[in-house]
C-alpha cells in the first residue's frame, strides 16, 4: 500500500493531471467499444445462424416432400386390387418420373448442404476473430496504461509497435464489416426483387435453387394421372366383381356376394386431368375406407363370405391401400404447384426479407460501430502513451536538474561561509 501511495503521489507531482485523466478516459472508451463489439457479434452470429437454419429447414422440407411423392408413386406402381393393376405404360412413366424426382431432390440437398456448411464455417470464423480482437484490445490497453504509469518505457514502446499493427488490422476489419453491412443490405434488396421476379437467374439460385420446372410439371401431371387410374382400378373391381352376384360356378369371382351394393370411389379428375366434382352415390377419398368397412364380410378358409357383405378383408385392405396412396398424392398437389412456379423459394426469401433482414443489417452496423470505437480509442491511447512517457521523462529530468542546482548552490554557500570564517581568524 505504501508503494502504491508513493506511486500515485509521484504521478501527481510529475505528470499533468489532464494527461493522466485522458489516458483513463481512452481506456474506458476501449472497454465500452469492446462491450459493444462483443454484444453485437453475439447477436449477429445468432441472427445469421437462425436465418441459415431457416433456409436449410425449408430446403430439407422440400427434399422430404419430393421423396415422399416419389415413394407414393412407387407404391402406386406396385398396388393391385384383386389382381388388377395400373396400366403398364403408367408404370413405365412412374419409373421415369421417379428418377427425375430423386435427381432433383439430390441436387437440392447437395447445394443446400454445401452452401450452409460453407456459410456456417465463415460465420464461426468471423465470430472467433471478433472475440479475439476484443480480448486483445482490452489486454493491450490495460498493460499499456499500467506500464505507462510505472514508467516501463521499453515495454510501452513494444506495446506501441504491436498496438499500431493491431489498430491497422482493426481498421481493415472495420472496412470488411462495412462492406459486409452493405452486402447484407444489397442481398436483402436482391431477395425482395427476386420475389417480384423469380424467373430471373441470380446468385440466390445457388443458395436455394428451384426445382426444374419441367420435372415439377411432369410430377404434378403424373400424380393426377396415377390418382385417376387408381380410382379406375378400384371402381373396376367394385363394378365388375363386388357388386355382381355371381353363381358358385364363376370362381374366383364368386365370393358369395350379398347385401347392399358397394358405392364406387369418386374420381377427382376427368380424363383430361381437370378437376371433377363427385356424383351422387360416390364416396370421396376422405371417407371411402370408413364407408367400405361396412361392406366387409367374414370369410371361410376358402375365402368365401360367410356373413353378409361384398368385400373380403383382403380386397378391402387392397382398396384401402389404393385410397391412401391417392389421398397422399392429392395432398401433395399444392406442394407440386409450388415447385412448378418456384413459390416455395419465393416464400422463403420473402420471409427472410421481412423477418431476418432488419436484424442482420442492425447487428452488422453495430459491429462496425464497435470496431470503429475500439480502433479509434486504442489509436489515441497509443499516442497518449508516448506523450505520457515523454512528459514523465521531461519532468523527471527537470526535477533532477533542479536538485543538482540546489546542491550546487548549497555547496557554494558553504564555501562562502568557510571563506568568511577564515578571514575573521
Amino acid at each position: 500500500m505504501l508503494y502504491i501511495s508513493s506511486a500515485n503521489r509521484f504521478v501527481t507531482l510529475l505528470v499533468p493531471q489532464k494527461l493522466f485523466l485522458s489516458l483513463i478516459k481512452f481506456g474506458c472508451l476501449v472497454r465500452i467499444g469492446c462491450v459493444v463489439l462483443y454484444n453485437a457479434q453475439g447477436k449477429f452470429h445468432k441472427s445469421t445462424t437462425k436465418t441459415l437454419d431457416y433456409v436449410v429447414s425449408q430446403a430439407d422440407s422440400t427434399i422430404e416432400n419430393l421423396r415422399n411423392v416419389s415413394d407414393y408413386l412407387a407404391s402406386a406402381k406396385l398396388l393391385g386390387v384383386d389382381q388388377v393393376f395400373l396400366p403398364s405404360d403408367v408404370q413405365t412413366d412412374i419409373d421415369q418420373i421417379g428418377g427425375r424426382i430423386n435427381s432433383s431432390a439430390s441436387l437440392l440437398d447437395e447445394k443446400s448442404s454445401e452452401n450452409s456448411s460453407d456459410i456456417q464455417d465463415l460465420l464461426d470464423s468471423v465470430r472467433l476473430a471478433l472475440i479475439v480482437v476484443a480480448a486483445i484490445m482490452l489486454v493491450l490497453t490495460f498493460l499499456g496504461l499500467l506500464f505507462s504509469i510505472f514508467g516501463m518505457q521499453l515495454l510501452v514502446h513494444i506495446l506501441v509497435v504491436l498496438g499500431w499493427i493491431l489498430v491497422a488490422g482493426t481498421f481493415i476489419l472495420c472496412g470488411i464489416f462495412l462492406l459486409l453491412h452493405n452486402v447484407a443490405g444489397d442481398a436483402c434488396v436482391a431477395m425482395d426483387q427476386w420475389v417480384q421476379n423469380p424467373a430471373a437467374h441470380t446468385a440466390l439460385d445457388e443458395i436455394l435453387p428451384c426445382v426444374d420446372t419441367t420435372t415439377a410439371l411432369e410430377t404434378l401431371a403424373k400424380s393426377k394421372e396415377v390418382t385417376s387410374q387408381l380410382a379406375e382400378v378400384v371402381n373396376q373391381v367394385i363394378t365388375n366383381m363386388s357388386n355382381i352376384n355371381f353363381s358358385p360356378n364363376f370362381k374366383p369371382l364368386y365370393i358369395n356376394q350379398s347385401g347392399p351394393l358397394v358405392p364406387i370411389l369418386c374420381n377427382p379428375f376427368h380424363a383430361d386431368l381437370t378437376d371433377r366434382a363427385c356424383s351422387p352415390g360416390e364416396v370421396d377419398l376422405n371417407n371411402a375406407t370408413q364407408v367400405w368397412s361396412g361392406y366387409v364380410c367374414q370369410v371361410s378358409a376358402a375365402g368365401i363370405c360367410e356373413t353378409t357383405g361384398r368385400l373380403t378383408p383382403t380386397i378391402y385392405s387392397q382398396m384401402e391401400a389404393a385410397v391412401n396412396v391417392s389421398y397422399g398424392l392429392i395432398n401433395y398437389a399444392p406442394f407440386l404447384v409450388q415447385l412448378e412456379d418456384c413459390s416455395f423459394a419465393r416464400q422463403t426469401f420473402s420471409e427472410i426479407h421481412r423477418e431476418h433482414c432488419p436484424g442482420l443489417r442492425k447487428y452488422s452496423r453495430e459491429i462496425y460501430v464497435g470496431l470503429v470505437i475500439v480502433s479509434t480509442a486504442v489509436m489515441l491511447s497509443l499516442i497518449f502513451w508516448v506523450i505520457y512517457g515523454r512528459e514523465r521523462r521531461h519532468r523527471t529530468g527537470g526535477k533532477q536538474e533542479h536538485e543538482h542546482q540546489a546542491e550546487d548552490r548549497a555547496a557554494h554557500q558553504e564555501v562562502v561561509e568557510e571563506g568568511g570564517e577564515i578571514k575573521e581568524h
